[in-house]
């Protein structure tokens, strides 16, 4: 262990110490201090050391928003453990992919979510349930919780990786971003330095744990020596509740969270007077909207990604609208051409990282990784420009790495496409990104059937979401007789979005 590091573990005994009293966690009808917090950790790694789980051991977490969530993830940061948290989202063939991609020695499932386990080869690995009861194999997480003699932290440095978080499908298969106790601390406390939280400050915790934006905002006010109100469903109802009677201060927001919060906070007659920073994106009419309602609060943007373990640019909405902020402290952000050569101020190119918060590289895959990293910088695969200012201006996916964002998830068309070509009448198909007026982006399919065909748009839809996760289904079909090609044969994906793209 350095003795320059700190972990997240480090951040837990740090808050038992200072802010042993305050709260930092409410889900469940449970209401957990900080001092709590860490006893409840250091009970449930004991349980998990006596299961085998140790450092550098994968832990599969599949479950909602709740108590289990937050004890798992302290408990593997004092093991030196990586947390592999699996979007319940997905598919069960894409959580079997996560499952065999990282190979957890435990894993912990909330019993409505087991069925989505159905594809995957738990052989060998030690299964465990939230439920109060359970059958063999399976055996229950509260049975884990034991008292005595606490299992030591880990003798780990702070660049030891914490968790695998699966990014979408670049090339047809997510692929697992291995993110460190040192990245994933410096964007917490980068935001707590950005947003000037407080232990006074109160998250309303609707993003899911399974998603980078709702770790590392409940790990933002852990570092502030807050709290965090987990909602294991997004309510909006519950959401005006939550700020009006407990405070909620913070809130992340992906369309269309925000308009629905704005609804339901019309219809109760709040004001969200508590309310003083929400994160995310969202639909220009929709934040004049909250600027008016909620004139006392801030809207804040962002540019980052899964692999740079937060945002590295940031900025009010208001500073600069439709900018994606400007760089954070401690971070390099700058563009470079197709040949890695420096684009002037002004022009578009690559958006390459360096700094604390960039991944350690995906899980087993060193040659993306070597590809990734080249020159010494994290390569995005995203475009921007700058302003003269110093703003960031997102221009989209380079043309290999194209993404769709629905709702605030990333959809890579390479994996729709894929699954698109896997019905026998499907011969060809190109997917990319529509605006869509509730979700922001839509994701649009032009196809070629087989010979013969009369398949329908909306029998296509059911089968692509029957096999991976609903939200990259397409939203629109349109069936052409040709695609044009390009000179390699390929479909020219430029042309048949000039032609579609509507």
């Amino acid at each position: 262990m350095s003795l320059r590091s700190f972990t997240l573990h480090d951040l837990i005994e740090r808050n038992a110490a200072r802010h042993g009293a305050g709260l930092a966690f409410a889900a469940d009808g449970e209401r957990v201090t900080h001092a709590q917090y860490a006893a409840r950790v250091a009970r449930l790694a004991t349980g998990l050391a006596g299961a085998g789980v140790g450092r550098g051991d994968r832990l599969a977490l599949l479950a909602h928003n709740g108590l289990a969530c937050v004890d798992v993830l302290g408990a593997a940061a004092r093991l030196g453990a990586i947390v592999v948290p699996v979007n319940w989202r997905l598919s069960a063939d894409e959580v079997a992919h996560v499952i065999a991609d990282t190979t957890p020695r435990l894993l912990v499932a909330a019993p409505d979510l087991q069925p989505l386990l159905a594809n995957s080869a738990l052989g060998g690995m030690q299964c465990v349930t939230t439920a109060a009861r359970a059958d063999a194999p399976w055996r229950t997480l509260s049975s884990l919780y034991l008292e005595g003699t606490a299992a030591p932290a880990a003798p780990i440095d702070d660049d030891a990786g914490f968790a695998i978080v699966h990014t979408a499908a670049v090339g047809g298969r997510a692929r697992g971003a291995l993110l460190t106790h040192r990245g994933l601390l410096a964007a917490a406390f980068k935001q707590v330095h950005a947003w000037s939280l407080a232990p006074q400050d109160v998250q309303v915790g609707v993003l899911p744990l399974f998603h980078l934006a709702g770790i590392g905002m409940t790990l933002a006010l852990l570092a502030a020596g807050g709290a965090s109100l987990l909602m294991a469903r997004f309510d909006p109802k519950a959401v005006v509740e939550a700020v009006d009677a407990q405070g909620g201060s913070v809130i992340g927001s992906f369309p269309p969270m925000l308009a629905s919060v704005l609804d339901a906070a019309a219809a109760a007659g709040s004001g969200l007077r508590a309310l003083r920073v929400v994160s995310g994106i969202d639909a220009p009419e929709t934040l004049a909207r909250f600027a008016s309602a909620c004139p006392q609060a801030d809207f804040w943007v962002a540019y980052g990604q899964t692999e740079t373990s937060g945002s590295v640019t940031m900025a009010r909405w208001r500073d600069r609208p439709g900018s994606a902020g400007r760089p954070v402290d401690q971070h390099v952000v700058a563009l470079v051409d197709d040949e890695d050569r420096p684009v002037p101020q002004g022009g578009t190119g690559e958006i390459v990282v360096r700094g604390p918060m960039v991944f350690a590289g995906y899980w087993g895959r060193d040659e993306d990784n070597a590809a990734t990293f080249r020159g010494g910088w994290h390569h995005t695969g995203d475009m921007g420009r700058f302003d003269a200012d110093g703003f960031l201006w997102y221009m989209g996916r380079s043309p290999a790495k194209e993404l769709i964002k629905p709702g605030g998830e990333n959809v890579y068309p390479a994996e729709v496409e894929r699954t698109l070509r896997e019905h026998p009448e499907v011969a060809q198909a190109v997917v990319f990104g529509v605006p869509d007026a509730q979700w922001g982006e839509a994701v649009k399919a032009v196809c070629v059937r087989a010979p013969g065909s009369a398949l329908a748009a909306d029998a296509l839809i059911e089968f692509v979401g029957q096999r991976i996760a609903r939200y990259k289904k397409p939203k629109h079909v349109v069936f052409v007789e040709a695609l044009p090609l390009g000179a390699a044969g390929a479909p020219d994906r430029a042309a048949v979005k000039a032609a579609h793209g509507g």
